[in-house]
């Protein structure tokens, strides 16, 4: 919680400075249980990225003091909460389904977006579709270094994925999963599902020759609701204290007035 500020030349601007203050860590708290329910509804998609939380203080601004020192004005500072994604790997799990991968170290898979654009995840629940081409759990099209990956749904061959990527069939090859990186990861946007967009010009994706493949096994969320129920507890004792706070204040402010018209 934060605590409001003391100060001698504002005495009668303090209590505002304290609302101020405490409904800002109260907003901050807030978002902050969104967030944790965010995480929460998608522990169970394979290869998700946890959103977590930064707080800060950021200058509000300046108050006018009153008096003698009225030329030297008091600085205050109000709490903000910054999200961002944690990109730390989750957990490789066994699965046995050949058409399921992970990746094991740094990059994402490409896909295609119903709008045409690239998508970017680390959830590799593929499947092949009617059409003979591999595609995500919820359609999108899972691109290769060449383009998008054509199977034969009616081949009876197996479907090998290499380390490397490379996609066989039997003896066929069929082409190489395309796997990035990217300069700055903390940039991409996340437009759910375990999806992400390169939205920002800095961004620059590069193929990965870091990342190795494991066929037959999907890569567990980074989150733990252990975890996530231990802070939504934390996050809703920060917005209580807060909310007292502004209570107490709001009392302190109506007893003043209260007083000022009696006089």
């Amino acid at each position: 919680m934060f605590q409001p500020l003391a100060h001698p030349l504002l005495s009668n601007l303090a209590m505002n400075v304290s609302l101020f203050q405490a409904a800002a860590a109260m907003n901050a708290s807030s978002r902050w249980q969104d967030l944790i329910a965010q995480n929460l509804s998608a522990s169970s998609i394979p290869g998700f990225k946890k959103q977590d939380i930064s707080f800060s203080a950021i200058e509000a601004g300046l108050m006018g003091a009153r008096g003698a020192s009225a030329t030297q004005p008091a600085h205050f500072t109000l709490p903000r909460m910054e999200g961002y994604t944690n990109f730390s790997n989750g957990e490789l799990k066994f699965t046995g389904v050949k058409t399921d991968t992970a990746i094991d170290g740094p990059g994402f898979f490409e896909v295609q977006l119903p709008n045409g654009t690239a998508g970017y995840t680390r959830d590799g629940e593929f499947h092949v579709d009617a059409q003979g081409q591999l595609v995500t759990k919820s359609g999108h099209l899972v691109m290769g270094s060449n383009g998008t990956l054509q199977l034969d749904p009616n081949d009876p061959h197996p479907i090998t994925i290499a380390a490397n990527g490379d996609i066989s069939q039997g003896a066929a090859r069929k082409g190489r999963l395309k796997v990035v990186e990217f300069n700055t990861p903390q940039l991409l946007a996340p437009v759910g599902g375990g999806l992400f967009a390169a939205l920002d010009s800095k961004l620059q994706p590069t193929d990965s020759s870091r990342a190795s493949i494991r066929q037959g096994f999907l890569e567990g969320a980074n989150t733990s609701p252990v975890i996530e129920m231990a802070n939504m507890i934390t996050a809703m004792r920060h917005f209580e204290a807060n909310h007292r706070m502004v209570q107490l204040q709001d009392e302190r402010m109506g007893k003043a007035i209260s007083e000022l018209a009696g006089t």
